[in-house]
């Protein structure tokens, strides 16, 4: 198995930074891919942002692109979500997960981005 801890969540300004971390633990070796998803009261998870094991291929949602950068430290067992510019509307819990060859299976607990006006 594999365990998620996200961190880095808080209030932020519209047009401020805020950067998340989650840090893997457990069957590491495993992990092929990690991802960036959001909740917002009321709607679905949405995929934000993701990441291959090497770093070199990234995808992003239209919503967040040139705003968000996702980047991951193979040392630390650690991908990063360093956001930009933000909005209110990128209010929401962000949760972190990771995947094998496969669909994500294992997710963090979350945690809770709040952007203000």
């Amino acid at each position: 198995q594999v365990q998620l801890v996200e961190s880095g969540g808080g209030l932020a300004q519209a047009g401020g930074s805020l950067r998340l971390s989650c840090a893997a633990s457990g069957r590491t070796n495993s992990v092929y891919g990690l991802g960036w998803f959001r909740q917002a009261p009321g709607k679905e998870r949405e995929f934000v942002a993701a990441i291959t094991r090497g770093g070199g291929r990234t995808n992003y949602a239209d919503s967040v692109k040139g705003r968000f950068t996702i980047s991951r430290d193979n040392a630390k067992n650690t991908v990063y979500l360093q956001m930009n510019s933000l909005k209110p509307e990128d209010t929401a819990v962000y949760y972190c997960a990771s995947r094998g060859m496969g669909p994500y299976d294992y997710w963090g607990q979350g945690t809770q981005v709040t952007v203000s006006l």
